[in-house]
């Protein structure tokens, strides 16, 4: 799966481990079978959002009909949704500590903007970028 592409498929992991990566920055390494790939960019109906590479021998199941998949089986979507909902709690609960830890230290004020918009974004897909960098390179 490659950033910026289009597709309509989701992937669930069986075994092996897979990077996730944003341009060349690796965000995270995938392990837990269960994990499913491309649900993001499938229910936001955009691009994928990284780059998804097995870093070892990995077995994949693949659903060319993603949609399909999440509307046929709801253990899959529950899966989807979970996984999406743990990932929201990390987020939320890291910003959260660097706003306890940091309070509005210099580089950091923008925190709490971030937790508000976390708390309150319903709308149009927020596009990657900053007011100080609005096209970043990846």
């Amino acid at each position: 799966m490659r950033e910026g592409e289009r597709g309509d498929g989701l992937w669930i992991l069986v075994s092996g481990a897979l990077e996730v990566a944003k341009g060349d920055i690796v965000v995270n390494r995938v392990d837990r079978p269960g994990a499913v790939i491309g649900e993001i960019s499938l229910l936001l109906d955009a691009p994928y959002t990284a780059t998804v590479t097995a870093c070892e021998p990995s077995v994949v199941r693949y659903a060319a009909d993603g949609h399909a998949l999440l509307l046929d089986d709801p253990v899959v979507t529950r899966l989807v949704a979970v996984g999406l909902a743990e990932r929201l709690d990390f987020v939320t609960t890291y910003l959260a500590d660097l706003k306890h830890q940091y309070g509005d230290a210099p580089g950091l004020t923008m925190v709490s903007h971030v937790l508000n918009e976390l708390a309150h974004h319903q709308g149009a897909p927020v596009r990657p970028g900053s007011a100080r960098d609005p096209d970043p390179e990846y």
